[in-house]
This record gives structure tokens, sequence and C-alpha cells, in this order.
């Protein structure tokens, strides 16, 4: 990423109109988020019945957002469906591309963007594998194209992954991450582009070793999905994977566990190649875990995450 005078931008909470381009699911479900939270929304798609399949989704969206609550002002009736890309991109204040994932058509679709759009506007992206550096080399003002990685429905699930590219102005993944922040996502800024994002390793890891169970005949599906939703799936919406291990080293936490049960890293259990556990390694993951504890002691994050796992196993019918 790159550092060049920052260009005037609409500031990110002063954000009146967003544009979708794609309305697909993933663009369709950011149509639905972004009309909820009170913005007008312009979308455009090259299916010439797109307009039909987008009313749907976000019709299809609209009770479950009213559940959650909207904002002042939410109302379906702030889409408005183009006829053209440069129609849906006039006046806007912030574009988010949601189209397949063809790296050839992001190329092309980003460079049409980027040429229809006023220069100050910042570009994202919906990708959930391609690096902005590889997409964004067609367009003439690529300081200002972002990934911004959500997860399906993005109506619902708040994470959003936001980093640029090689030739990506700093200012522009700032401002992307303070929008979207505004506009009521959790946002993870990466500092640098990782393949696969840092959700989507993860959850393709978890993806992998079921697969591996599948094809040896060691698990069933349903075993697999149930390994999940009534085991760790029960602590993940709380604390993810690193503080639940931390919790798991008992008082003495991640050093501990790692420390003990280190040497299990290089196990047979998993069909992935294990990281060699270097005194670096360790030391990082400790103090990863003590700066995301926050002064919370371990009996602290004991008490927090039992009292929402009850809450969330009385929420879906399990106790």
């Amino acid at each position: 990423m790159t550092a060049r005078t920052a260009p005037v931008r609409t500031a990110p909470d002063e954000v009146r109109t967003v544009t979708c381009v794609g309305a697909g699911v993933i663009g369709g479900g950011w149509a639905a988020y972004f009309l909820a939270r009170g913005y007008r929304v312009r979308a455009w798609d090259p299916a010439p019945d797109f307009g039909t399949r987008l009313r749907h989704l976000v019709d299809a969206a609209w009770p479950a957002l009213t559940e959650l609550g909207l904002a002042d002002g939410a109302d379906r009736a702030n889409l408005t469906v183009c006829a053209t890309l440069a129609e849906a991109v006039e006046g806007t204040d912030f574009v988010q591309e949601s189209a397949p994932e063809d790296l050839e058509l992001k190329r092309r679709l980003l460079a049409d963007i980027d040429a229809a759009t006023a220069d100050h506007v910042v570009i994202s992206s919906s990708t959930s594998g391609y690096p902005m550096t590889d997409m964004q080399t067609d367009c003439a003002v690529p300081g200002r194209t972002v990934v911004g990685h959500p997860f399906n429905p993005p109506y619902l699930v708040p994470l959003v992954e936001v980093v640029g590219g090689e030739r990506t102005d700093d200012d522009a993944v700032t401002w992307a991450s303070d929008f979207l922040r505004a506009a009521g996502k959790s946002v993870i800024t990466m500092d640098r582009e990782v393949p696969g994002f840092i959700a989507n390793r993860l959850q393709e890891a978890l993806w992998r070793e079921a697969l591996h169970m599948v094809d040896a005949g060691e698990a069933t599906v349903e075993q697999i999905d149930r390994s999940i939703t009534d085991g760790p799936g029960l602590r993940w919406p709380f604390q993810g994977p690193m503080l639940t291990f931390h919790l798991a080293g008992g008082q003495g936490g991640m050093a501990h566990m790692l420390d003990h049960f280190g040497p299990s890293l290089l196990s047979p259990w998993t069909r992935l190649d294990a990281p060699e556990l270097t005194p670096g390694l360790r030391d990082a993951v400790v103090h990863g875990c003590e700066d995301e504890a926050d002064g919370r002691t371990v009996d602290d994050l004991v008490a927090e995450r039992d009292r929402q796992v009850v809450a969330l196993l009385r929420a879906t019918g399990r106790a």
C-alpha cells in the first residue's frame, strides 16, 4: 500500500448514497444491509432481470433486519435500480462491487467502475479470495480500490475484512474501514494482503479437515456439523479459537497450553502441516491472548464465556 496526498472524500459518518455493483446473493445482501442502515442505495448488474431478483432478495432479508432494528430513515423505497453502471455511480459516496469470482471479470469491472466514478470515491470489492493487487491492474486511479470482504449473509453477519493492494493509498483503507464501522460493521483492517484473508483461511482449514474425514470414512457429514454446533461453535460466538485455548490452559493460560500441549501440534490428527512452535511464535501467541484479554483474568473470561454460552443455549432451544 502507498501513502499519497489524500483526496477530499465525504466523511465516513456523512455518507448518504451507496452503490452496489452486482446483485447476486452477496451484492443483494449488501444492498439490503445498507438500506436497513438508512442509506440510499443505487444498484446495477448486467443481468436484464436483476431488479426483480434484487428486490426479492431485499424483501426476504427485511423481516430479519426489522427484528434487529432498522436505522432512522431505513426504507426499501430508497433502492434505485439503475439501467447503466454510469447511472449507478452518479453522485455516490461509496461503491461496493460484488461480481462473481473470476479474476479477469473483476479486473475489467473494477476498471469500468473506476472510469465511471468520481476520483475521490472509494471502490470496495467483495472478493473472497483475490488480492486487490491482482484486481486493480487496469484501474486508472487504483489508489482508491480496496477489498471489503464480507460474510454471507452480509446483512446479518457483521464481519468485514478490509485490505488494500500494492497500489492502494493508505487513506483509502482507513476511510473504508471507518465508513464500514460507521455503517455498523465489525471491521478487521488487515496490515497486508494475505491469501484467503483471515477468516476464510481459518474456515477453509476446518472445511479441509472435514472433507478429509468424510473421504476416509472417519466421520459423517452430520457428525461433523454436530461436532461444531454442539461443541466449540457454542464458544466461538464470544471467544475465538485463541482465547478458547487460552482458557484450556487453566490458570496458566496460553503459556501453559503451548508449553504442555505444544508437541501435539505435530500429532497425526490433522491432514495439515503444522507450524514449528518456535519461541517467537509461542511468545507472539501468548502476548496476543494477553492483549485480547485486556486485563480480564482467566476467572473473568471463564465467567463471561459461561454466561454467554448459557444464553446461547437458551436462545437456540438447547436448554
